[in-house]
């Protein structure tokens, strides 16, 4: 499967209560800090950014909106 990558959207897998982010708001990522370390931007309906958090890959997961061949192909090999 792929690898988060800069620009993906992605959702968050548990609760930042320090940051009022809870499970499931979708982000963009819009900054690679380091191997599995992201800037990732949180925005409302209307585009306006409400946070920007560093995040690790275990706290993210990847979004899709469409079937992607290879990555149903790898999915189904695993």
């Amino acid at each position: 499967m792929s690898h988060i990558q800069l620009l993906d959207v992605v959702a968050l897998l548990e609760d930042l209560p320090t940051q009022y982010l809870r499970r499931g708001e979708v982000g963009t990522v819009v900054e690679v800090l380091a191997p599995d370390v992201w800037l990732v931007e949180f925005s409302d309906n209307d585009g306006q950014e409400y946070a920007t958090v560093t995040l690790k890959s275990k706290q993210l997961m990847k979004l899709y909106y469409a079937p992607f061949l290879a990555d149903t192909e790898e999915l189904l090999a695993s």
